[in-house]
């Protein structure tokens, strides 16, 4: 019987051990390379060709979305044409496990011509495209994976894990913030915890459920159900927040004797409630409900007059939830 499970942890052990002796090469010519790219005023154009050129897709990708524009170019279509996308300005990331694949050395020329900065990332310091680049970055591993030595896996992997390197190097040089990241992340829920903020989901206005403080307890539950918020703002008559009532504040009154008829709301409301500003983000808010174990938030302004309330369902509805 085939043990599937050990053949597994031998591809792992053999990975991890060459993403571990990767350390090794994280050396001058390492800082070379990201100094490179740190100062280059066009794009980071990354080449490679087949395994190397997958990893590469993704290390532009990881490039551009941590701020170093960057896009991936194949070899073989550079040199029918996709090279008119390179200019003197840009810095040129090219990977090689072997140094020598002839379709990214058929290019170097063409690059040199160009003024293009040369990098490159191979597992042969002594390769071509090694001695040809302005800075190399080795990537060099013991062993494949493959008991046969012959499918890229270890190799692949410490090019990625490499790729990496540089590109988050890069971002903490840069002081790349959330917000930056959010900027080239707008779809999905990544952007929309990112970018979206109170004032994006609250509700204003006439949808803005409030009474006065002298108002009786039925006015405030009259209130609450037009709004649909399970909540009401509590105010004074200068319109400054005094209180809270909830649908949680209801069922806890519902065994006290309390006239909802003739007491007033600023009898059984909460005092002091939490609340927030227009501009948190939605994603702050949510951790500021889970941790306070509440439903809804009244957000207010710098005078503490409320400008907007919101609940779980509309971090819900925004897809922050």
């Amino acid at each position: 019987m085939i043990n599937f499970k050990k053949l597994g942890t031998q591809v792992i052990n053999i990975e991890q051990q060459a993403v571990a002796d990767l350390l090794t090469y994280v050396d001058d010519n390492f800082e070379l390379a990201c100094q490179a790219m740190f100062d280059c005023k066009g794009r980071v154009i990354v080449v490679g060709m087949g395994k190397s050129g997958h990893v590469g897709g993704k290390i532009a990708a990881t490039l551009a979305s941590t701020g170093t524009p960057s896009f991936f170019v194949h070899p073989g279509e550079a040199s029918h044409g996709d090279l008119g996308m390179i200019t003197a300005e840009d810095v040129v990331l090219t990977i090689s496990n072997s140094g020598e694949t002839s379709e990214v050395l058929a290019i170097i020329p063409v690059i040199k011509r160009i003024g293009a900065k040369l990098l490159s990332m191979t597992g042969n310091v002594d390769s071509t495209l090694a001695k040809l680049s302005d800075a190399h970055v080795c990537i060099a591993v013991e062993q494949e994976a493959c008991p046969l030595g012959l499918a890229p896996t270890s190799s692949t992997t410490a090019t990625l894990v490499m790729g990496d390197a540089l590109a988050v190097a890069l971002l903490n040089a840069r002081g790349f913030t959330a917000d930056d990241f959010a900027l080239s992340h707008p779809g999905g829920s990544l952007g929309k915890r990112l970018l979206l903020r109170l004032s994006d989901v609250m509700h204003t206005g006439d949808r803005l459920p409030v009474v006065n403080d002298q108002a009786k307890i039925k006015d405030a539950l009259v209130e609450m159900s037009l709004k649909g918020l399970g909540m009401t703002a509590v105010v004074n008559a200068k319109g400054i927040l005094v209180g809270l009532f909830t649908d949680g504040d209801l069922r806890r009154i519902l065994d006290a004797e309390i006239d909802i008829h003739h007491d007033a709301i600023s009898s059984v409301m909460t005092v002091k409630p939490t609340t927030s500003s227009a501009d948190v983000l939605a994603a702050e808010a949510l951790k500021i409900m889970e941790d306070k174990k509440i439903n809804g938030l009244i957000i207010v302004d710098a005078h503490n007059k409320p400008m907007g309330a919101m609940n779980m369902h509309d971090l819900l509805k925004s897809g922050v939830l």
